[in-house]
């Protein structure tokens, strides 16, 4: 008999052990490591853009502790930069640094997710794309082509192009060749110029080439890396058409939907601060690449007058009304940005110093 009792009392010290311990799904025990392929349309030798996907892997890596392992590879390692948001759509390829501008060709309201003409600053654009419906409509339409995007990074302004000439009236425009990015670039073609869509590392040799005769890229710290300034001396500010620019990385929907909640939370901390470390480090090295430009490479750093900025805006306008009535995502994107922008206005007219 008090050897039953012991038999029983060990059964009901284990059953209250067992049942007072609490219940992980997404325990060590039944995560596996995971390894996954990371292409990029920067390459990591560039400044901002390219450096901090590296970054991001690694605090991917470091923050699992070896148990989801991103192996970031070049542009063309894989695939061409360009085609690599395809590719992840296709299943072809797991994941890509990229930005969601880059998807336009497919519809033009994909680049809301990335930088919009006379847009928002870093600050109201997170604001519109966490807190507005921004996030909820980007992957509204990304999951269309089997992608999940998550925001992972965002850029303060970028200068608005790289000129051989000085552009001294909007007629200077018509005629053009250039490299542009994003909706930016159907507000120059309004203006006359034939734009193009080149990879980050097909810009300097066309320009050196003259296949085009200006670019617009990035912001200075990183134009300098790319040597812009050995072929155009003009460059001008500010960047009217990327006045904050999101980063992201596309996943394949279903890589994503078959992920471990763990893995999907690293890689969206993980994101997170590159909002943190891209902004900060963008805000604190641009007058250095500037100074250097101007002082030791003879680039005459120029402002557009107010006269050229009108016009800018004045065609950004027409764009606006031209795409929303032939696309329906473009008019719902605006619709709910625009909205959010004009509520957002009483806090931004009172709550800053002008």
């Amino acid at each position: 008999m008090r050897k039953v009792n012991s038999i029983y009392l060990i059964f009901l010290f284990f059953f209250f052990s067992c049942s007072n311990q609490e219940v992980n799904t997404d325990s060590e025990v039944e995560v596996k490591s995971a390894t996954y392929k990371v292409a990029s349309i920067f390459p990591t030798s560039l400044p901002l853009l390219g450096e901090n996907s590296r970054k991001f892997v690694e605090n991917v890596n470091r923050a699992s502790d070896g148990k989801l392992n991103l192996k970031l590879f070049e542009p063309g390692a894989l695939v061409p930069g360009l085609e690599s948001i395809p590719a992840v759509s296709k299943g072809s390829l797991e994941m890509t640094w990229a930005a969601a501008g880059f998807f336009s060709g497919n519809d033009s309201a994909f680049s809301f997710f990335t930088a919009v003409p006379f847009g928002p600053d870093p600050g109201e654009y997170m604001a519109w794309m966490y807190y507005g419906d921004g996030m909820k409509l980007m992957n509204e339409m990304f999951s269309k082509y089997n992608i999940h995007a998550v925001p992972c990074g965002i850029q303060p302004p970028e200068a608005s192009g790289w000129f051989r000439k000085e552009i001294k009236s909007v007629e200077d425009f018509d005629g053009l060749k250039m490299r542009f990015f994003g909706l930016g670039a159907k507000v120059m073609e309004k203006l006359g110029v034939a734009t193009q869509l080149l990879a980050p590392g097909e810009i300097f040799q066309s320009l050196q080439l003259g296949t085009i005769d200006s670019a617009e890229f990035a912001n200075p710290s990183v134009d300098i890396k790319n040597g812009f300034y050995q072929v155009a001396k003009y460059y001008y500010f500010p960047g009217w058409h990327q006045p904050a620019s999101i980063l992201a990385l596309m996943i394949n929907l279903d890589i994503w939907n078959n992920m471990v909640d763990s893995h999907k939370s690293i890689i969206e901390l993980a994101c997170g601060d590159m909002f943190r470390q891209i902004l900060a480090q963008g805000e604190a090295t641009q007058w250095s690449a500037m100074k250097k430009m101007r002082d030791d490479y003879g680039v005459i750093l120029k402002r557009w007058p107010d006269e050229i900025i009108f016009e800018f805006e004045k065609a950004w306008q027409e764009v606006v009304i031209e795409e929303s009535e032939k696309n329906e995502n473009f008019k719902k994107v605006y619709d709910s940005y625009s909205k959010f922008r004009e509520e957002y206005s009483l806090w931004s007219e009172l709550g800053y110093l002008k």
